[in-house]
């Protein structure tokens, strides 16, 4: 069950960063998952584990509004990087 709360909460991540980020119309649904679990792990990773920050540690963590939160910026950041990278247009 922990698969698809994490394969649903990173489409949800993964789209809402695409909207931001205005590369929605170029990806589609198996790359909005991927970027916002990516994304999440980033999250974690960056803002709990070096910068600690508390709240961070939540990305990644299941459904919750500060999971959801802090998986958006780090597939923010995410797209950011491959748009540098040229990888997304």
């Amino acid at each position: 069950m922990g698969w698809i709360i994490t394969i649903l909460v990173g489409a949800l991540c993964g789209w809402l960063a695409s909207l931001i980020m205005k590369t929605d119309a170029q990806q589609g649904a198996v790359a909005n998952i991927l970027i916002g679990i990516v994304g999440a792990f980033l999250a974690q990773f960056l803002f709990a584990n070096l910068l600690g920050i508390g709240g961070a540690a939540a990305a990644g963590g299941g459904f919750s509004f500060w999971s959801i939160i802090w998986g958006v910026i780090g597939s923010v950041i995410l797209i950011a990087v491959l748009k540098a990278l040229k990888v997304l247009r």
